[in-house]
Parts: structure tokens; sequence; C-alpha cells
């Protein structure tokens, strides 16, 4: 690269990025060898695997992955490919299945991953399956926190709760709003951004733009009679270290985990405080009143980002080129929740976070018209995200969070170089 990749004069509260980063081909290469093939990712979350024989299959830093329920419930992780002759074993993206049958030569896989069958069996050794050549091959690392499954291509890499740091206490927060776990709701959205990954990161925990880029949103609220309380946006940015950051803050918009807004009637407001007096018997009134009150835009390094704010979504997205990336979102509940609350939390999803909500589409404009103006970045070479650097205790709304994910980046791009 031409230019410096991260400019910091600490003296001048000055933090810059080369917008090269953004464009480069031999950027995004080195991501992939550097960051999503060595951190722990987010895979898939616990509730998605109920009962034995339970599976998804993902495209997870651009590898096929079969993730599966085994008959001892255990969960385990493979690379979705045939050890015969590679054509993909498992091609439904979920269910449940006792076996896996290769379609091509007809190769039959266990939950546990281990050869079953093959047509012409008594053409191969004995010791071809008892030494396993035929099985699945695992992921190399697995690991489950708070109900969040993480898997790694990176034999070497640090336990997941050394890797999670300070993220651990978040994401203990989100499994602790319901006494019998949060589960995935069933559905899931995808949709692609022709724009760089990293301006999603930056994007998703910015709280400087909801005022200007979502205007219409908080004036469809203010319209909408008692979609509103009266709280203020107020709150601050955390370093969560190793690369996760969260912006907690209040807001004056409804949140089914419990804070109570006019719209929902006062058959809502008995709702929402049973829920509330739950949390605090449950967890104490302290830690209610956060989990209750506050929002919490999350970031876990690279790629995952939990919005607890009027729903609770989980977002991953990978790159396929340095100017196009594929999204996948899924909403997150309560076991337990009832029906009332089911309606207005999903509602919430959709009608904010959802490809065809009031968010997502200003976001997604937002992105490709930044991708657009990195065309001129060898006369506008840098990005500023400084704002905050002045404050001992940075804003929801200044850009610590950036300045933690882009650090993080800088130090594993450069790693060995």
């Amino acid at each position: 690269m031409g230019n410096q990749i991260v400019l910091v004069d600490e003296s001048k509260h000055l933090y810059k990025v080369s917008r090269e980063s953004f464009i480069s081909n031999e950027v995004f290469e080195k991501e992939y060898e550097k960051i999503f093939d060595t951190c722990w990712l987010y895979a898939a979350h616990e509730s998605e695997f109920n009962k034995s024989g339970d599976f998804v299959a993902r495209t997870i830093a651009r590898r096929n992955i079969l993730i599966t329920k085994s008959n001892t419930g255990e969960i385990n992780a493979f690379f979705n490919t045939c050890p015969h002759r590679g054509a993909t074993v498992c091609r439904d993206k979920s269910g449940n299945a006792k076996t896996f049958q290769c379609f091509y030569h007809g190769w039959v896989f266990g939950c546990d991953g281990k050869l079953k069958n093959q047509p012409g069996s008594d053409s191969y050794s004995k010791e071809f399956v008892e030494e396993g050549y035929g099985n699945l091959i695992k992921v190399p690392k697995i690991a489950t926190y708070a109900g969040f499954i993480f898997i790694t291509f990176n034999e070497d890499a640090e336990s997941l709760e050394d890797y999670l740091a300070g993220a651990k206490e978040y994401l203990d927060m989100i499994a602790s709003q319901s006494p019998s776990g949060i589960a995935i709701v069933d559905g899931s959205q995808e949709y692609a951004i022709r724009a760089n990954w990293k301006l999603l990161v930056e994007n998703s925990v910015d709280g400087y733009h909801a005022v200007s880029t979502h205007a219409t949103y908080l004036e469809y609220l203010k319209n909408t009679n008692g979609s509103l309380n009266s709280v203020a946006l107020n709150g601050k940015s955390y370093n969560l270290g190793n690369g996760h950051a969260v912006l907690e803050y209040t807001a004056p918009w409804g949140r089914p985990i419990a804070s109570w807004i006019p719209l929902w009637g006062e058959d809502g407001k008995q709702k929402i405080s049973d829920i509330r007096q739950e949390l605090v018997e449950r967890l104490g009134e302290e830690t209610a009143e956060r989990i209750a009150e506050k929002n919490r835009n999350i970031l876990i390094f690279p790629n995952l980002v939990i919005n607890d704010i009027m729903a609770l979504t989980l977002r991953t997205f990978y790159p396929t080129s340095p100017d196009y990336m594929v999204v996948n979102g899924w909403a997150l509940a309560p076991k337990e929740e009832g029906e009332w609350a089911r309606k207005y939390r999903l509602s919430n999803f959709l009608e904010f976070l959802g490809p065809g909500g009031f968010a997502t589409p200003d976001d997604v404009e937002a992105l490709e018209s930044c991708q657009n103006g990195f065309k001129n970045f060898k006369h506008v070479p840098y990005s500023d995200i400084s704002k905050g650097m002045n404050r001992e205790s940075p804003s929801y709304d200044d850009e610590l969070q950036m300045r933690v994910f882009w650090s993080q980046w800088k130090e594993r791009i450069s790693k060995g170089e």
C-alpha cells in the first residue's frame, strides 16, 4: 500500500484510516489470511440444536461448514465436503437427519462425521474405515460461551474465553434475559451490500449517524402516537479488549425486555411490569434495570454484531471481494416469551433492522456511497475516526469503538511484517 494504513497522533487527538484498505485486493487477501483464518468466528447458537440430528450448514469465511448435534449430544463442526471427491455433503441449510449422504457417489456419514457406509466398500482396505480416512474433516476448534457457538480454523488459537475478554460480560447479560434461555427465532435474513465489510463494522457501532441517517425512522416514531417515551439518547462507549467494543446507552423506544412505551397500552404495561419483576427477583434491581433500560450495540471482533436495542439481533458479514459482502441476520428472543411480547419484538426487528425496514436501507445506501467515494482515495486518502479522542470517557456517539476495532485490525494485519 502506498499509504500507512492507520495514522495516529495522540498529541493532536487524530486517528485516520487509509481508504486504500477498503479497496485493495492485497489487503482483502491479507484479511482472510490474518484475521478470518485465525480469529474465533460466530457459527451458530445452541438453541438451533435441540435434539440429536439437528444441523445447520453455513458459509463461514469462504468455507462450507456443517454443524451437527450427535447422538451423544456433542456439537460438532465439519468441513461440508466429501473426503472422497469433494462434493458438498449436506445441501440443506438446516434440519434434522440421522445421516448425510453425498449425492455424487453415495457415501454416508453420521452426525459424528464418521463414514457409515460406502458403495463398493469391499474395494477398500479394512484400515480405510478403522483409521478414519473416509470421515468428514473436523474444523480445528469449536467452543461455546453463553450459548453462542464459535469456531476457528487456527489450531493454535487461544481459548474462546480468553479471546472474548470483556465481551463475556455482555454475552452473559444477553443470555440472562430469560430464565429458560435465549433462542434463535425461526427464519433468517440474508442480503448483500456493495461495500467493504469494515464499513459495516464501523456502521454497526456508530452512534453518531442515527439522528441524520435514520431521521425518517425517528420522525415516524414521533408521529406514531405512543411509540416513544421521554428517555433521552445518552450513554458511553467501551473498549472490551481484543478488538471487541460496545455502546451502552438509553433510548426512547420500547424494549420487550422490559421497557414500556404508551403505544403498548395498559395491558402491555402490566406484561412489561411482570417481565421486569422476574428480572429483579432473579438478578437483582441493578442488573434488571441495566438489562431493561439500556441498549447495547456489541461488536465481537472481527464480524459479529449483536444489537440489543428495540429487538435482539445477531448479524455476521463476510466479504467476497473488497467491495462486496454477504450479510446474515437472526432474531433472538426468550424461549418462554409470550405471543404479545414476541409480536412487538419481531415487529421492531423487521421495522428497523430488516432489509426492508427503516434503518438497513439507509445504512446500505450510506455504505455504498462511501465505497463509491473511495474511488477518490488518491486525492482524499484517509477517513477520520477521531471523534471523542479528546475525552477521558467517550460518549456512545463518539468513535472510540471504531478505533478499538481498527487498532486490533492493524495489529493482526501487520503481524509478522
